[in-house]
């Protein structure tokens, strides 16, 4: 086992240049050359975690398999990497202070003036090491949020400067993400923003080994030596990172810049292998050369912002691919679903996906969908509160109770088919405390479900506080509708079908957060199958 080296990722210029791209593509050319690689997000925000955040304020919020509620980076890193996340790869603001705050009130710092310096940036050094300190990675890779000469990202950015120091350059280096605009009217990439934010980086005590480079044209020679010479960067070590057709072409062009060969080389690693992309790039001729093409309508709240389902879509992607069928998402918002206009928006389609969410708003929209969905036999896929409100739709429109609904959505209902769990009954605060993480599930026999997964017992992850009310499974299934999945120690129905029905799958957890490029989830495979056969058949 190698001593742990480490690479930090910084951004420059401009937020949302692709630092989570760019590192999960590093880590997967590393990993293709036999280096066992990690990701983690260092996220400036002062909230704890992203579980109470609103969706449009920071996209998806994504869930490990150890119940942590994280950054949508994670995503990436877990899709690209085919390697779970766990808490210890999301570090908040919030979190590094809460601890720090605990600690001083427990008296840990025997009474001294707590600082920034040391124990803030102690706390995050400390967290930085944790990984590497399990034994089980050659490489960690930090991505720190936010850009160089944000107030929130100074205490991170002090930090790698004394792990820097500490470590020593052949175990920690640093890249340095940044943007050379063009500008149209002299037609010309510029280097003048870049060599600020290099700059500022450099006020702060750090200087970048390698500089990443986003831009919409190719970087020429000049550009390079100009980069070179006032970023004090080696000319190999300037990687140009041009827009791309899709997330997923990315390390195919970080293999070509040598961005791996040229981090290896300053960490001193062996790197005489050629990163080993095959099964990828199987993954992406399937993926841009599509025998049949097919429209899912993807029923959320929050479709404004394509992020908040970041890993649904994803997962779609995957789950085209292995198909060979390219899968057009139409964005559908459940408030716009009205009695009149809901067979206009949804006849084009050969699939619907109702989405997770919470609350009250869009809700009898996504009931319009599923009710829509079931009478005229198309594919559907529940995933979460999409569950709940097929068996909503189903207790209000099968068995003809009318004011069937969720006690989230109405307390005083008759008929409370969706009810809250009984652990969290007792529970008033909101941050990471709804039942998260990985748990069990065991499929019934001879159903849907059980023959997609081809297993007998599965674990899935979950973020939820309500759940089916199991008083109401009997006269469900009697029916109609099948529970055929549940929770061996509470009795809790995770999955739901419509044996009649085609395709008619509700699942309680998230399967999306376990679709990876390489090992698309099974579930996603099945519905994009089903999808296309009903488009063959039907139009």
């Amino acid at each position: 086992m190698l001593k742990t080296k480490y690479i930090f990722v910084t951004g420059g210029v401009t937020s949302s240049l692709g630092k989570g791209i760019i590192a999960a593509s590093l880590a997967k050319l590393l990993q293709g050359k036999g280096y066992s690689v990690t990701i983690q997000k260092l996220d400036p925000y002062l909230n704890v975690d992203p579980g109470t955040l609103n969706p449009y304020e920071h996209g998806e919020c994504y869930v490990t398999d150890d119940g942590a509620e994280t950054d949508l980076d994670l995503g990436h890193y877990e899709r690209f990497l085919d390697t779970p996340t766990s808490q210890a790869n999301n570090v908040t603001t919030g979190r590094i202070y809460q601890s720090v705050i605990n600690k001083e009130r427990k008296g840990e710092y025997l009474g001294k003036t707590v600082q920034i310096i040391p124990h803030i940036t102690d706390e995050i050094k400390q967290r930085i090491q944790l990984l590497g300190k399990t034994g089980k990675f050659d490489i960690v890779i930090t991505e720190i949020g936010g850009t160089v000469g944000d107030i929130e990202s100074l205490p991170y950015v002090e930090a790698v400067r004394q792990l820097l120091w500490e470590m020593g350059h052949e175990n920690a280096i640093v890249i340095h993400l940044t943007l050379l605009p063009y500008l149209q009217t002299s037609g010309e990439l510029k280097t003048k923003p870049t060599q600020h934010s290099v700059k500022s980086l450099m006020q702060s005590g750090v200087t970048p080994d390698v500089l990443v480079c986003r831009t919409q044209y190719h970087v020429n020679d000049e550009i390079r030596n100009k980069l070179a010479l006032f970023c004090n960067v080696q000319k190999e070590a300037i990687i140009e990172s041009i827009d791309a057709e899709t997330i997923y072409d990315v390390p195919g062009l970080m293999l070509e810049e040598g961005l791996d060969e040229v981090v290896l080389k300053k960490l001193k690693l062996p790197h005489y292998t050629k990163s080993n992309l095959d099964k990828w790039n199987q993954f992406l001729t399937k993926y841009k050369n599509p025998k049949n093409e097919i429209t899912v309508g993807l029923i959320g709240k929050y479709v404004e912002l394509h992020d908040a389902y970041k890993s649904i879509v994803e997962s779609t992607i995957h789950a085209g691919a292995e198909n060979e069928v390219k899968v057009n998402i139409k964005w559908i918002h459940s408030e716009d679903l009205e009695v009149e206009n809901v067979p206009n928006i949804l006849k084009e389609l050969d699939g619907v996906i109702v989405a997770p969410g919470f609350g009250s708003r869009g809700i009898e929209g996504k009931v319009k969908a599923v009710q829509y969905a079931r009478e005229n036999k198309i594919p559907f896929f529940g995933i979460c509160l999409g569950m709940q409100m097929a068996v909503i739709e189903y207790a209000r429109n099968v068995l003809g109770y009318k004011d069937a609904n969720s006690t989230e959505m109405d307390s005083s209902t008759s008929h409370p088919v969706i009810d809250l769990m009984e652990s969290q009954k007792e529970i008033t605060n909101k941050g990471g405390t709804m039942r998260l993480g990985a748990w069990e599930c065991v499929l019934k026999p001879n159903s849907l479900v059980s023959k997609i997964y081809e297993k007998k017992s599965i674990k899935e992850r979950h973020r939820h506080r309500y759940e089916f009310n199991n008083k109401y499974l009997h006269e469900l299934e009697k029916a109609g509708m099948r529970a055929t999945g549940f929770n061996p120690e509470t009795e809790l129905v995770e999955i739901i079908e419509v044996p009649e029905h085609p395709w008619f799958v509700g699942v309680q957890y998230h399967p999306e957060y376990k679709s990876t490029v390489l090992n698309p989830h099974p579930l996603f495979v099945d519905f994009i199958k089903a999808s296309l056969e009903y488009s063959l058949t039907n139009k």
